[in-house]
């Protein structure tokens, strides 16, 4: 099946669907909704930011395109841009790949949120001594959501030093973002059979399958179905890009209506790192020909399920945006 037949642009919208990033405040306020929540978005210490985007910029053959990330701009100009698009609230994530970088991204994340009204308070872990101690501290310190990268990262999540830690998760109830999917390039730690393997040990885990585990979309899908706390996020799914080189399949589209309006999807974009626009990500939604409560619960409703009411305010977005 072609993209072609399964992407609908010439179809009848009953929401606007946002061509640039300035007509992303008409989609939401057309929905009724006071903003966007974005469960997947980057901000991590400067140093490690330079080398994310020193990846994405070598990574083009990797998925057979350039991959120039588009909003390149310091924290505080990225900040300012998700407010004029309406992201009221957002997440910070950063992931350790390697030992002994966990505890340091867990400290600049806490002060990066404690600063940023809007922003949860994000932490990471890595299979490594000490693993369990930190993050307990990262608990006690009101850590909100974690990330994980299974890829990047090149672990498995059922490694041995890290039951304890899905232990503690899952009776905590703090939501993890777990990168478990093949996209760009799988290794022997992604694809759906490893994480259903933890999650028949941990049933109780809340856990945000990233890029609705492209490219494996139907077995993902089964899992959040199957476990009540399993959720999926949209990151980079029905853009553009990605419909292209992995379309979504259209039969699938009533089970993730019923996951959606179950507050099993969250909208996820991965700003700042790609190469289109934050419109194009929220198009992709809008595109879908889905109903308007679905895109209500996806674009807010189902964070304040997973996390709560903000504990802050964030202001009102600007009218337009622009840089």
């Amino acid at each position: 099946m072609s993209a072609d037949d399964n992407w609908d642009d010439g179809a009848e919208h009953a929401v606007p669907v946002p061509v640039d990033d300035t007509e992303v405040p008409s989609f939401w306020r057309s929905l009724g909704l006071p903003g966007l929540a974005d469960v997947h978005v980057h901000f991590m210490p400067d140093w490690l930011m330079q080398r994310v985007w020193a990846h994405f910029d070598k990574a083009g053959p990797l998925v057979g395109r350039e991959w120039p990330v588009r909003y390149r701009w310091p924290d505080d100009e990225r900040v300012a841009y998700l407010r004029q698009l309406g992201v009221r609230r957002f997440s910070a994530l950063s992931y350790a790949h390697r030992p002994g970088l966990a505890v340091e991204l867990n400290e600049w994340a806490h002060e990066f949120a404690r600063a940023t009204p809007g922003c949860l308070r994000s932490a990471t872990f890595f299979p490594e001594p000490g693993v369990v101690d930190y993050v307990s501290d990262a608990l006690e310190s009101g850590a909100e959501v974690f990330k994980v990268h299974l890829q990047v990262g090149r672990f498995g999540p059922n490694a041995p030093e890290l039951d304890p830690v899905w232990g503690l998760l899952a009776e905590a109830g703090v939501p993890i973002v777990v990168h478990a999917g093949h996209v760009p390039i799988g290794n022997e730690h992604t694809g759906p059979d490893p994480l259903g393997a933890l999650l028949a040990r941990h049933p109780r885990l809340a856990v945000v399958v990233a890029h609705m585990g492209m490219p494996d979309y139907e077995p993902f899908l089964r899992m959040a179905e199957e476990y009540e706390r399993v959720a999926l996020d949209t990151t980079m799914a029905f853009t553009s890009f990605f419909e292209e080189l992995i379309p979504f399949p259209r039969e699938l589209l009533p089970r993730l209506h019923d996951l959606g309006m179950a507050g099993k999807v969250l909208l996820g974009s991965d700003f700042p790192n790609f190469p289109w626009t934050y419109a194009d990500q929220v198009a992709g939604l809008a595109r879908l020909g889905v109903d308007e409560d679905w895109l209500r619960a996806v674009c807010w409703h189902n964070f304040d399920g997973l996390f709560g009411p903000s504990r802050d305010s964030v202001g009102s977005a600007a009218e337009s945006t622009g840089r």
